[in-house]
């Protein structure tokens, strides 16, 4: 999604540019990028596996393979600039033009940078970052330039509220609390928010919560509007910044940036078995930074919930401390800086 609202932005800037996005068969760019009419091309690229180690043994082949792809690809499409916005491709596209001579950039959302970017950090022109605390972790080389753009999000319109309101027929005097788990859901949080449920402290609230496909036939049986609305997936989740007060969610970089960009303060709950356990420096980042409550999934229980949404509720001040935290961290307009940055570097 960043690299779609990346290339949204240059068609605004550059309209007579060739924008082609590439991708993995076996990502979800696989299914969202025959959507969008943009060219794009899919390759044979695979995860490196932390805990299944041995499932590696075919990555000598796949690699070969993959590099091949990469070659053909870079012969076809001669680019003035290569962009690298994560994913399993991200990393071999970004090696093999470098090593050709062609300008590269790297966007890293994370606190703590993923592997593609510590390898590809030397040779990139420039590296964008989500947040600041990346920084530190990074080893850029003597010419490579490292900004904060923060993360390509739709930029919030605030006039959505209303419209918004009027969707979900919630009522403006009570506060709106968002669950969300991402388009899978996160069972763990589901959990905790069902057994919350029953308690009598969350009748006070107008609940939004996305479940995610995977766990929606679980827990719909809490839809009771307009108190609480359960949904498989929020669509467009704008919608839902635009009401919500206060949100639980997991501390993957672009939702914590939505939730930036719209001024929404959060409770992290970050996953636990993420690719080298990177959403906790998310968590912990927003939550040293006065824009969330960083709950790890160990302490998440119905009791532990209640008391950390029942504990801001009750202290307005500091939900709008948080509010303010999480605004002055919110880039709106990222997407636009960093087709700015692309024009200069193309240049």
């Amino acid at each position: 999604m960043p690299a779609l609202a990346i290339a949204e932005a240059l068609r605004h800037t550059h309209p007579d540019w060739r924008v082609v996005l590439v991708g993995a068969t076996r990502g979800v760019e696989a299914t969202i990028l025959p959507t969008r009419d943009y060219p794009f091309h899919l390759l044979s690229a695979e995860p490196i596996y932390r805990r299944e180690w041995w499932k590696n043994v075919r990555w000598p082949v796949l690699a070969m393979r993959l590099l091949r792809e990469v070659g053909a690809l870079l012969d076809r499409e001669r680019p003035a600039l290569a962009v690298g916005t994560g994913g399993y491709v991200s990393g071999p596209v970004l090696w093999r033009a470098a090593r050709r001579g062609i300008p590269t950039a790297v966007l890293e959302l994370n606190a703590h940078p993923g592997l593609a970017t510590r390898w590809l950090a030397r040779s990139a022109r420039e590296i964008w970052l989500g947040i600041p605390e990346t920084r530190p972790h990074l080893t850029p080389g003597p010419r490579t330039a490292v900004l904060e753009t923060g993360a390509p999000v739709a930029p919030p319109d605030p006039a959505r509220r209303e419209h918004a309101l009027a969707r979900f027929g919630l009522t403006p005097e009570r506060p709106v609390l968002l669950v969300t788990g991402g388009s899978q859901g996160a069972r763990a949080i589901n959990s905790a928010v069902a057994a919350w449920l029953e308690r009598p402290g969350s009748r006070e609230l107008q609940i939004l919560w996305a479940t995610g496909r995977g766990t929606y036939a679980e827990f719909q049986r809490y839809h009771r509007p307009p108190s609480v609305q359960v949904f498989d997936f929020l669509d467009p989740m704008a919608d839902a910044y635009s009401v919500a007060d206060l949100a639980i969610s997991r501390a993957g970089m672009m939702t914590i940036s939505e939730l930036c960009a719209w001024g929404v303060p959060s409770i992290l709950v970050p996953l636990p078995t993420a690719a080298a356990d990177h959403q906790t420096p998310n968590a912990r980042a927003l939550g040293a930074a006065g824009a969330a409550v960083w709950l790890p999934q160990l302490e998440l229980s119905a009791d532990r919930l209640g008391d950390v949404v029942g504990g801001l509720l009750r202290e307005p001040p500091r939900l709008a401390a948080m509010a303010q935290a999480a605004r002055s961290r919110g880039h709106p307009d990222a997407a636009a800086r960093i087709a700015a940055r692309i024009g200069v570097l193309s240049g």
